[in-house]
Formats: structure tokens, sequence, C-alpha cells
């Protein structure tokens, strides 16, 4: 029996939630039958994936800016059709009209699926409603990671084409039974990126706190363009004594594991999968309720602490709860892995399959 082949285009497989998504999506989509082709238009492979890769950026190297974006589309368009490929899901950012308007033309004559990942729309959607409207009204569908996101999509755009499906999680069962020692630690992991992740938040909100002086660290580990920013505002803090940076790492799942709680400040997100990934490892989360995916993952005083954005006040006084409530802080704890449960590889894998069979 042939198997339907499908073609997963994203931006890179490297450091970063929707990196980290695609990755994933490669393995549901051959644990579902489907033949995989992975196509990066960027040269970053930190996450193991499945299938073919094919590299736009390696295949394109030697021109110059704009001859090599142009070769990557005659490129892509020839992988696609020298491989017999049916079906191409984007998970890229598509920020640029002309770009997203020759893409389009690539992809004519398969069936394609596009990906919103952020409730920031400037990333997936040009600023016209009628171009929005005329790039995506006829594809299959418009995948969307959160309820909130698939909403914004509807109110602004009112396509009808439109599904959900959230982020999974995968981590072994060998990983999840692992037990440990939790320790005096605060973690953040996730990229380096002011602008998105508001690390201004949490070290004031961390400063503010106290919990430093009942022994509490607050570790930073990832990698991104904004690191010495960070490092100056710990200093401005004085915090050098009390904050740690962490060098990136593809399963950072024992220091989860180890940490008290795993925080999230964020203006603005998809679906976060550091959240759901700590949940699964029984470590519970204070997130800020931004726009989108917390909500819809943290329940409030049952598995973690959901806190008003952009408050620092307020997030300084869910750390103390944490810290100071044991009664509370146990609750949240004992209810965090069985709460994204339904959020694992084999159930979300079976709305891929279903969704790529049934259109």
């Amino acid at each position: 029996m042939n198997k339907k082949k499908v073609a997963l285009v994203s931006n890179s497989l490297g450091k970063g939630g929707a990196e980290r998504f695609a990755a994933l999506l490669t393995f549901m989509l051959e644990d579902s039958g489907f033949e995989v082709h992975s196509i990066i238009v960027n040269d970053h492979l930190d996450y193991s994936y499945a299938g073919t890769l094919f590299n736009l950026e390696k295949e394109s190297s030697g021109s110059f800016s704009f001859f090599k974006k142009l070769k990557k589309g005659k490129l892509l368009k020839n992988y696609l059709v020298q491989n017999n490929i049916e079906i191409v899901i984007d998970s890229r950012s598509r920020n640029v009209l002309l770009r997203e308007l020759i893409t389009r033309f690539v992809y004519r004559n398969f069936k394609i699926y596009y990906i919103v990942h952020s409730y920031n729309f400037k990333n997936y959607f040009p600023t016209s409603k009628f171009w929005s409207r005329m790039l995506y009204k006829n594809v299959e569908a418009l995948i969307c990671v959160s309820k909130a996101i698939e909403e914004k999509v509807n109110r602004l755009f009112e396509l009808k084409n439109t599904t959900m499906i959230y982020n999974p999680f995968f981590i072994s069962d060998k990983e999840l039974e692992k037990g440990s020692e939790t320790k005096k630690v605060v973690l953040f992991f996730g990229r380096f990126e002011e602008k998105v992740k508001n690390f201004t938040l949490m070290l004031e909100a961390f400063s503010q706190s106290k919990i430093y002086e009942k022994g509490y660290h607050l570790h930073l580990m990832g990698t991104g363009n904004d690191l010495d920013f960070i490092q100056q505002k710990i200093v401005s803090l004085t915090m050098s004594d009390y904050v740690e940076i962490l060098p990136f790492k593809q399963n950072p799942f024992e220091e989860v594991r180890e940490a008290k709680f795993t925080i999230l400040t964020s203006n603005y997100e998809g679906f976060p999968l550091s959240i759901v990934e700590s949940l699964a490892l029984g470590t519970p989360v204070i997130s800020v309720d931004c726009n989108s995916g917390p909500r819809e993952i943290i329940q409030n005083e049952f598995n973690g602490l959901l806190v008003e954005n952009h408050n620092p006040r307020a997030l300084a006084e869910a750390m103390n709860r944490f810290v100071i409530n044991d009664e509370l802080y146990h609750f949240c704890r004992n209810n965090a892995a069985e709460s994204v449960k339904h959020l694992s590889l084999k159930n979300i894998s079976e709305q891929w399959k279903n969704l790529l069979n049934h259109q």
C-alpha cells in the first residue's frame, strides 16, 4: 500500500517552540503511516526528526541574498514535484506578502495546510484583510494551535476553513517515571528573546519577591539574541548572586523535574510547549495570562498559578505563595501530570491523522 507523501516546510529545526513542534510533527506523521519529507528554509538543526530532510539553505549556498531566495523557491518547487508530494504543511512564519504570493504559486496543485503558531498575527498575516483572505481562503485548512488563535482568525478574517489542534508533548515513559528531589530553583527554559518572553518582568518580579532570601535561585536555560540584555538587567537589579544562566538543552527534563516550579512571563505566545512539558513532568507552573495558550493549559490553583500580565507585584506574590503555602503547592504538583495527559503525542497524532485523511 502506497503511503501518502507529506512535506512539512518550516523555518528550521533549531531552538524554538515552533521548531520543536515541527520536529515532533515529523514523528507524528510517520507513526500515522505517512511518508514524511521535512524541508527547512534555514540551516539550523538541533532537534531530531523522522523521515527525509531537505535543507534549502545548504542547497542554495553561494547565491547572493535576493537570488538565493528565488533559488530556494525553485528548489522547493522541484523537490515537491520530483518526490510526488501530495500534501504540504507550512509551519513557517509568513510575514512578507510578496514572498507568500510567490510561495502560493509554488504550492499550486498540492493540498496545502498552513499552521498559525502565535497570537502575534503580524508573523502570519498581511496587514490587509483582503490579502489575508486571498492567501488562506482556498487552502485545505488553516490550523490554529489554540482556541484563542482560532477565535481571533475567525473574528478578523471570517475564514471558513480553520481548525484547532493543540501542540503535543513527547516525553518517554521512562523519563516521566523518573523521580528527583525538588531544589530551591525557579526555572525558565526557552528562547532568550526579550520582545516575546519579557525577561524584564520576570527578573523584576523575582527581585521583588525576595524569595532568594529563603535560598531560592532563578535559572534561565536557553539561547538567543538578547543574552547580553538579560545579563545587564540581572546586574542592574543586583541579582547576580541569585540568577544563573544555563546553556540550551534539547531535552531539559532533568532540570524541569528538579525545579520547584517553572515560570513564563511572555507578552504573547501560541501554545507554549514549555508549560505542557513542565506539567507532564509533575512540575507546576506560574504563568502570566498572556494571549494565547496559558489559560487553556493552566487551571489556576489546580496545576499552577495564572497571573495578570505586566504586573510584577502580582507575579512576585504568586512566587511567594508557592514558596510559603505548602498545601497549595503540593496540590498543584499532584495534579500537574494528569492535567495534560490529553496532550500526549498519541492523542494529538490521531487528530492530525484524521485531518489529513479526511479532507
